[in-house]
């Protein structure tokens, strides 16, 4: 079997950028674009209800374990179908897909940032909290300025590896086409129909570099931080 890379040199920009030029980035710009939006939601939603468990307990934690219980029960695939449907229905109009897999991803993450969070935070010492209260502080001033401070670094690599998974579950977009690496990829397939290997062979290729540079750069810094605590 020959392969013929001249297909990935002819589309070689809009499998990189989409149509930018045309004010609508696609490709493997926008995976990064959804991937980065998504977890930044994702991280604010998630570390939001792990708070509220922490604080209040009873009710309030059950009802967000339910809750992040059920949308973690669901393939991601239609929960991106649901709401791509059911966002212009609530809104009453038209919603760009690229924000639709975004709400889409950080709703389905936030369900494993809630649960790390909360776990990174009851690891700690019962002792941190007692001594924020008893020094005139109350709870969320503890959770924020002595405890969530101390998690942090403990977290972080289970962050970069959900925000890894983020950047491969963006391929899920497909299937309300939106123009991300890999649905760009279908479309130059079945423009050129002869090169399916070679177009996602690179792909894949692509999907490795970004999330091998994003662990690379991740355990960069978590090196240098723990170096500079020594």
């Amino acid at each position: 079997m020959e392969f013929d890379w001249s297909v990935l040199q002819d589309n070689f920009t809009y499998m990189l950028w989409g149509r930018l030029a045309d004010g609508e980035p696609g490709g493997v710009l926008l995976t990064l674009i959804m991937a980065v939006s998504a977890g930044v939601l994702a991280l604010l939603l998630g570390v939001a209800m792990a708070a509220l468990a922490w604080r209040f307990g009873g009710w309030t934690r059950k009802v967000l374990f339910v809750w992040a219980s059920f949308i973690r029960g669901i393939p991601l695939i239609f929960v991106i179908f649901w709401l791509y449907f059911l966002l212009p229905v609530v809104f009453g109009g038209s919603i760009p897909g690229p924000l639709t897999v975004i709400v889409a991803l950080a709703w389905f993450t936030s369900a494993a940032v809630m649960h790390t969070t909360l776990s990174g935070l009851e690891s700690l010492p019962a002792g941190q909290t007692e001594a924020g209260i008893a020094s005139g502080l109350g709870k969320i001033s503890v959770l924020i300025n002595i405890l969530l401070p101390q998690a942090w670094p403990n977290l972080l690599p289970s962050y970069l590896g959900l925000f890894i998974a983020l950047v491969k579950d963006t391929s899920l977009a497909f299937i309300v086409n939106v123009p991300e690496l890999t649905t760009v990829a279908g479309q130059v397939n079945n423009r050129v129909q002869i090169y399916p290997a070679e177009i996602f062979l690179f792909v894949g290729l692509m999907y490795y570099l970004l999330c091998a540079s994003l662990a690379y750069v991740a355990g960069k810094g978590l090196k240098r931080r723990r170096q500079a605590a020594r």
